[in-house]
């Protein structure tokens, strides 16, 4: 997919069933693209709909026995052509995942522009690297942000 132009790498994007792509798939998807051609695909109801994609799967990568009784709200922030809010609350061993803001407290607040995020979330990008680069921003709990991905099943490329 690297090598299509950004027209129709758009339109390869748009067509694709996310629901039927694996994390696995994603993650290789991702991988093939540079941090421009990301923010490219990363506009309008594309954007709106691989946001929610991924969104809709955490509560099916979330690993319950590695949270334990983990206790957070985590709130991201994903800059780019508008900030898109959600949510992710662990609790009592479960993961729930809403769009938007609430009016609850996060323990932690994540903030990244769309190619971080998606680099992210398909385990093709260091936390700890993004955050030195100043590329992630976290507010709040740094200790819980930087062990979010054991947390998660984060597929490998």
């Amino acid at each position: 997919m690297a090598d299509n132009s950004s027209g129709d790498l758009v339109d390869e994007l748009a067509g694709l069933d996310f629901s039927a792509v694996s994390p696995e798939e994603f993650a290789r998807i991702v991988k093939g693209l540079s941090a421009k051609q990301l923010g490219e695909v990363m506009h309008g109801e594309l954007r709106s709909r691989v946001l929610r994609e991924v969104f809709g799967r955490m509560k099916q990568q979330f690993r319950p026995e590695a949270a334990g009784q983990l206790q957070a709200l985590i709130r991201w922030k994903i800059t780019g052509e508008s900030d898109e809010i959600f949510e992710t609350e662990i609790s009592a061993g479960a993961c729930r995942v809403g769009e938007g803001r609430s009016e609850a407290e996060p323990r932690t607040t994540l903030i990244m522009g769309d190619a971080e995020f998606l680099k992210l979330v398909s385990g093709n990008g260091n936390p700890v690297t993004m955050f030195m680069m100043r590329k992630l921003k976290v507010a709040g709990d740094v200790g819980l942000a930087s062990g979010l991905t054991r947390y998660f099943d984060i597929p490998k490329a």
